[in-house]
């Protein structure tokens, strides 16, 4: 705010626009395709099947689009942390391939293109437990929604069919399978898949940013995922791996609530079982 004012608060929002749209729609069609591998009928649904398919899907999101998600960090982290007017995308490119890659600390052969990838194994190491999480509690959520007595005359969407009709359609009978959710249910379940998410990933979540962020702090050396994890705890301690959580919980909340309640509304519309 002092450097940039309200205009800092949305550095980098470009490059996250620009990231979102390919990373939530391969999370989402990767989810679906290792879900018919995985559970082709609903008999095969279990918690450890939702968690694999999620881990396999945030995963295949992150390795495509994890370079979006460096620039994003570093040109939000830039204004902060130097106070000069706000980097380019070219400019941030620039600097972050110029900086020390792998291997050049220790004599060995470097590739200037992996420094896009500074922080990639941590992010992968927190992908598998926030989007297996975020999946599996978003299906544990659901199905109470749908199936619990004490509350499905709140959670479940009414029907524009007679549920007890002997002559139902092969998509009526389909539906019954998977009620739909009020609003309000379908919001909520991906509330609570985001909070647990964020919780069990967190600590992987802080050391992916600050390995992200060493070019800044450090340009002459490539951190390594070990150095960053001593650095955290040698200035903060354990605590130092959960700084910020509870920002995360307000953004993740809201964030996983809209993104699940239009991946189901949406499935619905393309009729996508």
């Amino acid at each position: 705010m002092k450097d940039a004012g309200v205009m800092g608060l949305f550095q980098g929002h470009s490059v996250t626009l620009l990231r979102i749209f390919p990373y939530a729609a391969i999370k989402f069609v990767a989810y679906e395709q290792y879900r018919a591998v995985l559970m082709p009928t609903r008999a095969h649904e279990n918690g450890r099947r939702q968690f694999i398919a999620g881990s396999l899907a945030g995963v295949t999101s992150v390795l495509f689009t994890y370079p979006l998600d460096l620039l994003r960090v570093r040109m939000a982290y830039e204004v902060k942390q130097v106070g000069k007017a706000r980097p380019g995308l070219l400019s941030t490119c620039a600097q972050i391939y110029n900086e020390p890659a792998a291997g050049h600390n220790r004599g060995g052969l470097s590739f200037k293109i992996v420094n896009f990838y500074r922080g990639f194994m941590p992010t992968v190491a927190g992908m598998i437990p926030y989007a297996g999480l975020s999946f599996w509690t978003h299906h544990i959520a659901t199905e109470f929604c749908r199936f619990n007595p004490m509350v499905t005359q709140y959670t479940r969407a009414p029907l524009d069919f007679d549920p007890q009709s002997s002559d139902l359609t092969p998509s009526q009978k389909r539906i019954l399978e998977k009620p739909p959710l009020n609003t309000w249910a379908e919001l909520a379940s991906g509330g609570i898949a985001g909070l647990v998410a964020q919780t069990g990933s967190y600590p992987l979540e802080v050391i992916r940013r600050r390995m992200q962020v060493g070019g800044l702090l450090n340009p002459e050396v490539f951190v390594s995922f070990m150095d960053t994890v001593k650095d955290i705890y040698r200035v903060k301690g354990f605590k130092g791996f959960y700084v910020g959580l509870s920002i995360g919980y307000i953004k993740v909340a809201p964030l996983m609530a809209t993104s699940f309640a239009v991946y189901e509304r949406m499935k619905t519309a393309l009729h996508i079982d």
